[in-house]
């Protein structure tokens, strides 16, 4: 049986054209957000969900292409853009009944909310973002051989075949490598939620791999955009972040200040996981974010 968060009800929301999104939702009060990131489902908010949940309306889907949400069939190109994945969100919370509300993304998810912070600026009223840069900092400052960090970032990025074939091949040890790599307390994931991790994720190849390929192309072009028009995200943002920059050689806060007019840039001790690992000042962080 599939993990769940206690006292959220599962919904299934349609948020485009042939496209319905799985979201657990729970709590009262003014709504937040969660999007997971990469390769889990909208179970890693399972601890920071049932907090906020006190006092806010929390909002956690399966992206499209993971999860139980649909998976379409990537056809141009765009199907995956964060822009368009951004879209789901804010018709997500419409179709719940919120017009605005605060949004808090890990990895993949962080760069989805970004880019809904970015295109939805009057919907979007606080932002968060777990352990990533925004796209086009991140090809921007990986090079070399501590490129190789990334190197799953580059074989998604293939033309469409190659990639899936290799992934597809061996889906539990592709994305169960990640878990265990990333994570700073292997126990923060416990055996029935890794099982429910891989078992989303070995049906979802061809979609997670779209996912990346589009940040390897029609995300990065929406970035330079921004970058070109001096597009910066005017709410409140706060970065939780790994001290990537010291191992790569890169400021990580310069980085998202020319992003962020409002800035908390926190470097953290913990693993990627961080939501699992340390829910506590995840939610503690957040409810300062939603103070401001």
């Amino acid at each position: 049986m599939t993990p769940m968060i206690p006292g959220f009800d599962q919904h299934r929301v349609p948020v485009a054209d042939g496209v319905t999104l799985h979201a657990a939702v729970g709590g009262t009060g003014r709504p937040i957000v969660l999007l997971h990131g990469f390769p889990q489902t909208h179970l890693m908010w399972r601890h920071v969900a049932a907090d906020l949940a006190a006092d806010h309306t929390v909002i956690c889907p399966d992206l499209r292409g993971y999860g139980a949400s649909d998976k379409p069939v990537d056809t141009d190109g765009t199907a995956y853009a964060k822009r368009t994945m951004a879209a789901d969100v804010v018709a997500l919370a419409r179709a719940l009944g919120h017009e605005r509300f605060a949004l808090a993304g890990h990895d993949r998810g962080a760069l989805v909310a970004i880019r809904a912070g970015l295109d939805h600026p009057d919907v979007v009223t606080h932002l968060a973002s777990l352990d990533v840069l925004p796209t086009l900092d991140m090809w921007e400052v990986m090079h070399g051989v501590t490129a190789a960090v990334g190197f799953h970032l580059y074989l998604m990025a293939q033309p469409p075949g190659l990639p899936e074939q290799l992934i597809g091949a061996a889906p539990d040890a592709f994305f169960g490598y990640f878990l265990d790599l990333w994570a700073g307390d292997p126990d923060a994931i416990p055996a029935d939620v890794r099982a429910a991790y891989l078992r989303a994720c070995r049906a979802a190849v061809p979609s997670i791999v779209a996912d990346y390929r589009a940040s390897a192309g029609v995300d990065v072009e929406h970035d330079r955009a921004d970058r070109a028009a001096g597009n910066r995200l005017r709410m409140p943002v706060t970065v939780l972040q790994q001290d990537w920059g010291s191992a790569l050689g890169f400021d990580a806060a310069a980085l998202w200040r020319a992003w962020a007019t409002d800035l908390r840039h926190v470097p953290v001790p913990y693993g990627h996981f961080m939501a699992e690992e340390a829910p506590a000042e995840v939610v503690k962080e957040l409810r300062a974010l939603l103070a401001r």
